[in-house]
């Protein structure tokens, strides 16, 4: 869905002053004329002034005719509902069968078939779908030491 920036400068202008009025309960540091709350308070300022910039643009593009709410070209189409399906799907496979399965594999076969639907080249897709897993597995589980599941590869790791 395409919202026009109206309304998603009024979210990010409302998010930032409740923001900006949540800082008002952080302590003060005595002798000091800052404490933790300045830099929330610097950061709700800017997003109240990028959100009126944005609230600017969204009014000239309805004076222009731009709606304020549409579909996005991509959804009204059944492919693209497809992708967003297949996408939703590989997270909901992650969520169910990761333990059983293990990140590795599961990993491979959920990018590389993806790549393939997005119609990257079948070579292309299994080259970059298992080095990217291996790397991400790599980093996580060596870098970061978060353990990802083996699943069907417990027997060979």
């Amino acid at each position: 869905m395409r919202v026009n920036d109206i309304v998603s400068g009024t979210i990010l202008i409302a998010a930032a002053a409740a923001m900006i009025a949540y800082t008002r309960t952080f302590p003060s540091f005595p002798g000091q004329h800052y404490g933790p709350d300045l830099f929330p308070r610097i950061l709700g300022v800017l997003l109240i002034i990028f959100g009126g910039l944005l609230v600017v643009r969204g009014l000239r593009a309805r004076v222009a005719g731009a709606p304020l709410v549409s579909a996005p070209e991509w959804a009204t189409r059944a492919s693209g509902l497809v992708s967003v399906g297949l996408v939703l799907g590989v997270i909901l496979a992650f969520v169910l069968f990761q333990n059983v399965i293990g990140f590795i594999p599961l990993g491979i076969v959920s990018l590389v078939g993806l790549f393939l639907w997005f119609g990257v080249k079948p070579l292309q897709a299994g080259l970059i779908g298992v080095a990217s897993i291996l790397i991400i597995h790599w980093f996580f589980s060596s870098l970061m030491r978060v353990p990802l599941p083996r699943g069907l590869l417990d027997p060979f790791l």
